[in-house]
């Protein structure tokens, strides 16, 4: 059966990325080969939406403080590209990767399938 979920970023700025995720979000992680990071993640959600249109996937990370965790990665350096907003479901973010790309976080207010 499943064991895990993994996800994949795609960056023409993949080593900066990946120095990101090591250095500033402090992800632990192993040389899969070549300078090829794999990143542990905390625990794991998959939730299946209606989409008008064609399927996509997205990857959204979780903090259980939005207000703290954006400080502290303010404080790392890291740009906020969306200040936080109430979705009902969570309150919602993003912060800017060094490619330029944005990765949305959230606190979420849903219920979820891991115990606290």
């Amino acid at each position: 059966m499943i064991n895990g979920v993994h996800a994949i970023v795609f960056s023409p700025e993949a080593e900066k990325v990946r120095a990101f995720f090591a250095d500033v979000l402090g992800l632990p992680s192993v040389d899969a080969g070549r300078g090829w990071l794999i990143f542990a993640l905390p625990p794991a959600e998959l939730a299946v939406h209606p989409a008008d249109g064609d399927s996509r996937h997205e990857l959204y990370l979780m903090c259980d403080d939005i207000a703290a965790t954006l400080t502290e990665l303010r404080g790392k350096g890291v740009e906020i590209a969306r200040e936080p907003s109430d979705q009902g479901w969570g309150l919602l973010a993003a912060i800017r990767m060094p490619d330029g790309g944005e990765l949305p976080i959230y606190e979420p207010r849903h219920p979820s399938p891991h115990p606290t």
